[in-house]
């Protein structure tokens, strides 16, 4: 429990020091982008040294039996497909945008009203959604996506729609097969166990947390086979 409560006084007053250099940050989208992600590299290098925490990030074989796998197209971090993740904690976050830099997410807007963080993730140009809204805001966020996407920005998504306990499998919300169908992208599962190590509630643990991009499934795919995918290998 030590461990714990120190990493979580450590990180907070980790984020508190980056405030004002994030508040400073805002005067250009590219600053503000460069920042977010060395921050959240900073958290990375917290997890593994004041909690013991280190990373592994796993993907498809491209071959099997020194047969090329068909399509050998698994692996595809391009913008050409939409990534789907597990979410457990603030961990698979900073994995997924220090392994896919070049990404953006799908985030409740209330998000975007915490100080300072929130407007950096605004001026970063993370994708808000009012959830209230219904099928009128589904139309005007995948016109937003699309416009991001044709940018060469890569979406990334929590189709969970909220962080879930090991063991937890959480029904997938339809808005990521709505985002599929409109936009003809194929869909990226991602699993993780994170939430061994860092929970959303609970104890701390020393140990390697792993991510796993799972092979393609089609832009068609049922919610059943992507909460598959990406509970394959999660805890």
């Amino acid at each position: 429990m030590l461990k714990t409560v120190v990493f979580k006084f450590v990180l907070g007053v980790y984020f508190v020091l980056w405030s004002p250099i994030l508040l400073l940050g805002l005067i250009s989208k590219k600053l503000t982008t460069t920042l977010v992600l060395t921050c959240a590299n900073g958290v990375l290098w917290l997890a593994r040294i004041v909690a013991g925490i280190k990373y592994a990030v796993h993907y498809p074989p491209t071959e099997e039996n020194g047969i090329p796998v068909a399509p050998n197209g698994n692996i595809r971090l391009d913008g050409k497909a939409i990534i789907a993740a597990k979410h457990m904690s603030i961990l698979e976050i900073a994995i997924l945008t220090n392994v896919i830099p070049n990404s953006f997410f799908i985030i409740k807007r209330e998000l975007l009203w915490i100080p300072i963080y929130g407007w950096a993730f605004w001026r970063m140009g993370l994708q808000p959604v009012n959830r209230a809204r219904g099928a009128t805001n589904m139309q005007k966020l995948t016109n937003a996506v699309a416009e991001k996407i044709m940018n060469g920005k890569i979406l990334i998504i929590f189709p969970e729609g909220t962080r879930a306990k090991p063991g937890q499998h959480i029904p997938l919300k339809r808005g990521l097969l709505f985002l599929a169908h409109q936009l003809k992208l194929p869909i990226l599962p991602v699993g993780t166990d994170a939430g061994l190590y860092w929970p959303k509630r609970g104890k701390i643990k020393s140990g390697t947390a792993n991510l796993w991009f799972e092979p393609l499934l089609p832009c068609n795919a049922s919610l059943d086979e992507i909460s598959k995918s990406i509970n394959r290998h999660s805890a």
